[in-house]
């Protein structure tokens, strides 16, 4: 082999590189220390009794393929929110889905769109599919229609919208997003990302099946690894278009959902009784936890979703760093969100009983620390 040749090496595709690789939340305690993890927006209450009993049934079948169109499970959603059942696509979490969209719609130097401190994958998944990301910015962190619009240009083929979003918990009314798909260009494909949708409340809030059900650019994507609680076996859907989900099938693994998966999900999505308890927790907890961290002088991002943001100040002794490792040690995991562009926040899921009363005292004693 000559030099020449064994300097050659393979290349990645333009944008990999420029990817910085997601880092979830922490998820250990120091030894010794309780943990209490509430740094990846997991609900309190576990799975479904019923997922749990269907997986390990299917458990017992582990040598056989599963279906390749997971079709049990996209009709039990389908029952669930009264959708045609041909027009859902299933994915590995709803992740899978995000980036597959990018991969099927973007040309290398296409644009994709999204805010600024939106999920972290919309990035990646631009980036990896070859694609160019922008970032629109946001007003009160909270999506601003008209920044968006501002940024579309003829190169814009996909732009993405978590609502509610993540980290910040604010979220668009559905007139709002209407308007936002009114200003897109027809070739634009409006992807409504709506992991938290179970736990809004607001009258004026809506997922997005309807605009979904009457025009040919928009998707919705939903996922099971929040209010389901099913997030270690990563199940995700998508509702779209007839034509959207014809090229998502082409271009998917074709056993994308493990048999136990499938099951497992098409048995959470029909226990409503379960899916109620946890939204009516997090509902019962979410304004106690904001109106406890603003009485210790912090301020809270107002949320709809299941977890908080909390800011802090950038005063030494008090910063959002000192608090997350005062936390840490006490085996209170938050998120930290700098990545985000928010280095002076920390996000707090909405967890146990035990662990929310236990992070709010442990909060209290951070601000009241003398050396601070």
């Amino acid at each position: 082999m000559t030099s020449a040749s064994s300097a050659l090496r393979p290349t990645p595709r333009a944008g990999a590189l420029e990817i910085e690789a997601y880092v979830p939340g922490k998820s250990k305690a120091p030894a010794g220390v309780k943990l209490h993890k509430l740094s990846s927006n997991e609900t309190p209450l576990g799975p479904s009794p019923s997922a749990i009993e269907a997986y390990r049934a299917a458990a017992g079948h582990l040598e056989v393929y599963p279906d390749g169109s997971a079709t049990v499970l996209r009709e039990a959603i389908a029952r669930a929110h009264g959708l045609d059942p041909a027009r859902i696509v299933c994915g590995a979490g709803s992740d899978e889905l995000l980036s597959l969209l990018a991969y099927a719609y973007l040309e290398p130097g296409d644009e994709g769109l999204f805010c600024e401190h939106g999920f972290l994958v919309y990035r990646i998944a631009i980036l990896a599919a070859g694609g160019v990301p922008v970032a629109a910015p946001e007003t009160n962190l909270t999506t601003d229609v008209d920044a968006l619009l501002a940024r579309v240009t003829p190169k814009t083929r996909i732009v993405y919208l978590a609502n509610p979003n993540n980290p910040t918990g604010t979220y668009l009314p559905f007139d709002e997003v209407k308007r936002l798909h009114a200003g897109l260009p027809g070739n634009a494909l409006l992807v409504l990302d709506a992991a938290y949708a179970e736990y809004v409340r607001a009258n004026d809030y809506a997922a997005g099946i309807e605009l979904v059900s009457g025009a040919g650019n928009v998707v919705m994507t939903r996922t099971f690894s929040k209010v389901f609680g099913l997030a270690s076996l990563r199940i995700g859907w998508l509702y779209g278009p007839e034509a959207v989900v014809d090229v998502l099938n082409r271009v998917r693994g074709p056993f994308n959902l493990s048999g136990p998966a499938i099951a497992a999900g098409a048995a959470a999505v029909a226990d409503r009784g379960h899916i109620d308890r946890a939204v009516e927790h997090n509902a019962r907890w979410l304004p106690e936890i904001a109106s406890a961290v603003r009485a210790l002088g912090l301020e809270v991002t107002p949320s709809v979703a299941n977890f908080v943001l909390i800011h802090f100040p950038a005063t030494p002794g008090r910063t959002a760093a000192e608090a997350d490792a005062f936390l840490t040690a006490r085996g209170i995991i938050l998120r930290a969100v700098g990545a985000y562009g928010l280095p002076n926040a920390l996000r707090m899921t909405v967890g146990s009983d035990e662990a929310n009363a236990a992070t709010l005292e442990a909060l209290k004693a951070f601000m009241e620390r003398s050396d601070g």
